[in-house]
Parts: C-alpha cells; sequence; structure tokens
C-alpha cells in the first residue's frame, strides 16, 4: 500500500512540474498571434485599440488630475512637478478630445444600418440608367457589411485561439501578466461577440430592405424596357408606313415638284405621330400638359411671334401651293432685291440659291449666295414667283433709242423679227400654259406674241420690244437677241442709235481748235469774219 502512496506521488510530482519547453512554445504562438493581430490591418482591431486608448488616457488624466490636486493642497508644493503635470495633462487632454468618438460605442459606424433614401421611380427609359445604378449601389453596400463581417469573424477567431494558449500557459506558468493579458482578451472578446449579434442583425434587416428595394425597381425596369419595345415597334410602324407612302408618291407622281412637297407632308406627319405616340407614353397627366400649353400659349404667341408666323407661312405655303422647291423667286426686303431658286422649304424658312440674272447685273452685282428666307415673308414682304402654276416663261424686253430722222417703221420690223425668230419656241410653251390656268385664274389678255413699242423721248425714238424667255436664263436670250438687232440695224443706212453725247465750246473757239473744215467754214467762223 504504501509503495502505491509513493508511486502516485511520484507520478503527481512529475506532471504537475512545468516544462519550460512547452512554456516557451504556447509564448511563442502567442507572440505569433499578437503580431499577427497587430500586423493585418483589422478595422474592427483598430476601433477597439482606439477605443482602450481612450479609456487608458481617461484613466490617466482622472489620476493626474487627484495627484495635482494633493499637490497643491500641501503647504510646500513642488511647482515643477506641478508644471510637468499640468504640461502632461494638458496633452491628454488633446489626445482625449482626438478619441472623443470611441468613448461609448467605437463600432458605431461599421454596425450601423445603413438608410436606403430616395428610391428612384423608373418612368422612363432614361431613368433606367439610374436605377441600375441604385440597384449596383445597394448591392455594393451589402458586400462591403458582408465583408466587415468576415473580418470580425476572422479576428474572434484569432482572440479564441490566444484565449485558449493564455488559458494553458496560465495552467503551466501562473503569473500577473498572463491573468491581466487573459482579462484584456477575455473582454475584447465579449465587446466582439456582442458587437457581432448585433452586426449580424444590421445586416439581416439591411438585407431584407434591400431586397425589397432592388425587386421594386427591377420590376419598373421591366415594365419600361417592355414599354420601350412597344414604342419603338409604334414608331417603326410609323415610319415603314410612311415610307411606303413615298414610294407609292415617286410612283404615281411624275411631277418631281408635287413628289417632293407630297415627301415633305409625309415627313411632317409622321414626325407628329412619334411625337405625340412619346407624348402620350411618358407623360402621366397629359390634359395638365394640355392646359398648362393653353396658359403659355398666350405668351408664347407674343415672344415667339416670328415663329409661330413662319411656321403658320409654311402652312399657307404647303396647303396653297404657292411656293415649290425649283420655283424661281424673287424677295425684296429693305431696298435689297434676291432672285433665285428654291432648294428646299422648311417649316421656318425658304432656301434659296442666288442665280446669275437681270436683277444681279443691273443691281446687286452679286450672285452665288444661298439666302435664307423666314417663311412670315410670305405675308409682310413682296414676294414674286416667276414660275408658278407651272409656268416657265416670263415677259422680257429691250430698248433702244433711235434719232428723229432714223426710219423707225424699220426699226420696228427688225426689232420684231428679231424677237419673234429667238422667243418662238417659248411663245408656244407660254400660250399652252395660259390655257391650263385658265381653269384656276381669270385672264383677259392672252396674247404671248411679241410686242413692240415706239416712244417719243428727248433724245430720240425710243424703240422697246418685249417677248417670252425662259425664266430661268433670261439674259442668255436678251443677249441673243440685243446681237440681232444691233447687226441688223447697223446693215441699214437710214437708221442711226442715239446715244448721250457731249460737247464742251470755249468762248472765242469752236471746240475743234479753229481748224478749217474742207466741206465749208464753221458757223462759229463765219460770225467772226462778219
Amino acid at each position: 500500500m504504501r509503495i502505491i502512496f509513493l508511486f502516485v506521488l511520484l507520478i503527481g510530482f512529475l506532471y504537475a512540474t512545468p516544462n519550460p519547453a512547452e512554456i516557451d512554445t504556447l509564448k511563442s504562438q502567442i507572440a505569433a498571434l499578437d503580431k499577427k493581430l497587430s500586423s493585418n490591418n483589422n478595422i474592427w482591431l483598430k476601433k477597439y485599440a482606439n477605443f482602450e486608448t481612450y479609456n487608458q488616457i481617461y484613466t490617466e488624466i482622472q489620476n493626474i488630475q487627484k495627484e495635482l490636486k494633493n499637490l497643491k493642497s500641501i503647504k510646500n508644493p513642488d511647482m515643477f512637478k506641478i508644471s510637468i503635470l499640468t504640461h502632461r495633462l494638458e496633452t491628454l487632454q488633446r489626445q482625449k478630445e482626438l478619441l472623443e468618438e470611441y468613448r461609448t460605442n467605437p463600432f458605431k459606424e461599421l454596425i450601423e444600418k445603413p438608410q436606403i433614401q430616395n428610391i428612384p421611380d423608373i418612368t422612363n427609359p432614361i431613368a433606367i440608367i439610374g436605377g441600375i445604378s441604385f440597384i449596383k449601389s445597394l448591392e455594393n453596400q451589402k458586400l462591403i457589411l458582408k465583408k466587415n463581417q468576415s473580418v470580425l469573424e476572422n479576428a474572434l477567431k484569432d482572440l479564441d485561439k490566444k484565449y485558449s494558449l493564455l488559458n494553458s500557459l496560465d495552467t503551466l506558468e501562473k503569473s500577473k501578466e498572463n491573468a491581466e493579458a487573459i482579462y484584456q482578451t477575455q473582454t475584447k472578446r465579449f465587446e466582439l461577440q456582442s458587437t457581432q449579434n448585433i452586426l449580424k442583425t444590421t445586416i439581416d434587416i439591411y438585407s431584407k430592405e434591400s431586397d425589397e428595394a432592388i425587386q421594386k425597381i427591377s420590376y419598373q425596369i421591366k415594365t419600361q424596357i417592355f414599354k420601350l419595345i412597344y414604342i419603338g415597334l409604334a414608331i417603326l410602324i410609323s415610319i415603314g408606313f410612311a415610307l411606303i407612302l413615298k414610294v407609292f408618291v415617286r410612283r404615281y407622281i411624275h411631277d418631281n415638284e408635287r413628289a417632293y412637297t407630297a415627301s415633305k407632308i409625309i415627313n411632317f406627319f409622321n414626325i407628329s405621330i412619334i411625337i405625340l405616340i412619346l407624348l402620350f407614353a411618358y407623360l402621366e397627366n397629359v390634359t395638365y400638359l394640355v392646359a398648362v400649353l393653353g396658359f403659355a400659349s398666350a405668351g408664347l404667341a407674343i415672344a415667339m411671334k416670328d415663329l409661330f408666323m413662319s411656321i403658320l407661312g409654311w402652312s399657307v405655303i404647303i396647303i396653297g401651293g404657292s411656293v415649290h422647291v425649283g420655283d424661281r423667286i424673287r424677295i425684296a426686303k429693305d431696298g435689297n432685291v434676291y432672285v433665285g431658286d428654291v432648294l428646299d422649304i422648311s417649316m421656318l424658312r425658304i432656301t434659296m440659291y442666288e442665280d446669275v440674272t437681270l436683277t444681279t447685273y443691273m443691281e446687286s452685282r452679286r450672285a452665288g449666295r444661298i439666302v435664307f428666307v423666314p417663311n412670315n415673308y410670305i405675308f409682310t414682304t413682296m414676294f414674286s414667283n416667276y414660275t408658278h402654276g407651272g409656268m416657265k416663261t416670263v415677259w422680257d424686253g429691250i430698248d433702244f433709242t433711235i434719232t428723229f430722222d432714223s426710219n423707225y417703221k424699220k426699226a420696228l420690223e427688225i426689232a420684231s423679227d428679231a424677237a419673234t425668230k429667238y422667243s418662238r419656241g417659248y411663245t408656244e410653251i407660254t400660250r399652252k400654259q395660259l390655257n391650263k390656268m385658265r381653269d384656276k385664274y381669270s385672264l383677259r389678255n392672252n396674247s404671248v406674241e411679241p410686242k413692240t413699242f415706239s416712244m417719243i423721248e428727248n433724245n430720240g425714238i425710243k424703240i422697246s420690244v418685249w417677248y417670252q424667255t425662259n425664266a430661268y436664263a433670261t439674259l442668255t436670250l436678251r443677249s441673243t437677241i440685243s446681237t440681232e438687232i444691233i447687226e441688223n440695224i447697223l446693215k441699214e443706212p437710214d437708221i442711226f442709235i442715239s446715244y448721250t453725247t457731249t460737247k464742251l465750246i470755249k468762248d472765242g473757239t469752236d471746240g475743234f481748235g479753229n481748224k478749217p473744215v474742207k466741206s465749208g467754214t464753221s458757223l462759229i467762223q463765219d460770225e467772226e469774219k462778219d
């Protein structure tokens, strides 16, 4: 029995003796864990470290204040020590102010539930981009919370492992440092575990709220996508119908001007239909829009009078057909005259190319300009159309003066023959076109044959010949007929062109140097002899 007791006592003594190697191993493991915890930039541990620092500073401040109070109560205090403690107290108080946010709840920013505010309403396709961005922001916030949760779990695992190692070390080696480390680790574990529970609740609540918001926005996005598809189909149908109408116009309307006008009208109605589709699709209260436009129309009519007048002028031009693309028109404004061909007729203006015409030859001496004429000019300005109603010709005239002693009858005949010769084709075209215009206009005098007139002027007899010419090339025929007339007149000995001449006579001279005249004596020389 004694032997057994001694054996048991020996075994207990052997196991009760601390093993230095095991203690060193535990200490090295604890040191490695401390190094890991301090170097992994764990945000939870950093905030808790700031919390501990704040408490340490607060405790030290309390101790210094107590010590200063005791020193000042002494009859002969140590002023140097008081000065050092006072300086130290000021430093600690500034540090305490910097760490004030860690006084009570160091993890407030990490565990506080993010607020979901300003959830967008997806009411149009443009808002889809904002909705997708909002969903991504919610998902990113959820990922941040879960990442913080994962970091917290890793920190707790390391603290649990450290706590277990400290307990094992304390079993082998009792010391005040081990007990203090166990207490601090245990306190940190309890604090982080409590925070973990709060964070889990925060994540659960936020996930439900964010999922609900995401579901709502996703449904709205889906609705808008289908709505956009339907609107796109409606617009495509409208465009397709317009294209079909244009094909029929080009096939069955052979007049290029009418085909162009019809195409412009189709484009206008097509654009109007598309605008109405978009308005009724995305305006929640169309009645409200109509009311607002009704009140605003008066102010708009005054402020944008020219714009509305141009649109009204465009309507008159298109419906009335007073001007078409390709017409030769003449615009007079503020003393300036522009003659050219219509290139385009939009809702606001007529685009005209200024050609070389008799007007540019005699007045402006400029051509080749692109002139933009507001449509409202049709109501307020002299507006002439040389080719209205299918007309392709205009009257043009050439004037020249012969002396009083010339054979004016022969001159009239020469002018009439030249005009008739070169304008015969245009005369026939004009006659046919005027006959067509009788159904629309009252034409009393439709004589289109060349006309000649003779008028008495101060310096002779003026011969005026008028003929039909191409509205787009008046100068060409005018030049041809003028050349023909002058060539034939120069052949006649009894027709003399009268033109303005000037004769300067000085006192006592005949203006020619008093040279003798072979055929006789001048009147001035005869008077001097007398």
